[in-house]
């Protein structure tokens, strides 16, 4: 029994030790290029779904009309598209990041464009909450609730045909190439295109 005991301990003791020498002079995966961890992807969804699934609102606050759609694209172009892309033009280093941030504006298979298939709630509570070691903030102290909304609404909608003002919104590049004028030498320059003003919003209704 006492042989047994002290096996018990020195095993207690050797799987902590083992995790802290493993992650102070191993190789965990720490970079972006490094191959995930057995089964990492798994760990980290089944929680975060199941966390959505208890929390997210069941019903959308707002309808998809005109306005609202045209409003979420101009915070969608503002707060989302460098990483998440634009209409038609894939960002630049999303799919550098770890995990790769997924385009929202890319068709992939059965009609679904982006997040397309995922009910507003869900995106809503993406937007408000962030998730966690995967580059997406929490935009709770960013954007209002009617803010967050619009855009939710809007990539719920991103398989449907949308009006013309709110693809010519997502058609916007965030960098225009600036074209030299006389002096030929002189070298082009990427312009940022300043950020627009505050967006108007529309308070949600009252309960």
């Amino acid at each position: 029994m006492r042989g047994f005991v002290i096996g018990l301990l020195l095993g207690l003791l050797i799987l902590p030790a083992s995790a802290w020498w493993w992650l102070r002079y191993g190789h965990p995966p720490v970079a972006v290029t490094d191959p995930r961890l057995p089964m990492e992807k798994q760990i980290v969804s089944v929680p975060l779904h199941a966390r959505i699934d208890r929390e997210m609102p069941a019903h959308a606050a707002m309808d998809a009309n005109p306005a609202n759609l045209l409003l979420g694209a101009e915070v969608y172009r503002q707060q989302c598209a460098g990483c998440h892309g634009l209409y038609g033009r894939p960002s630049a280093f999303g799919a550098h990041m770890f995990p790769q941030s997924p385009q929202l504006w890319a068709p992939h298979g059965h009609g679904v464009v982006g997040v397309s298939d995922d009910p507003p709630g869900e995106t809503y509570w993406k937007v408000k909450n962030g998730i966690r070691l995967s580059g997406m903030p929490s935009y709770k102290d960013i954007l209002n609730e009617t803010q967050m909304w619009q855009v939710s609404v809007l990539l719920a909608n991103a398989d449907k045909q949308l009006p013309a003002d709110v693809l010519a919104v997502l058609q916007q590049p965030l960098v225009a190439v600036a074209t030299p004028g006389a002096d030929s030498a002189a070298p082009s320059r990427p312009t940022v295109i300043p950020v627009q003003p505050p967006i108007p919003v529309q308070p949600l209704p009252s309960e």
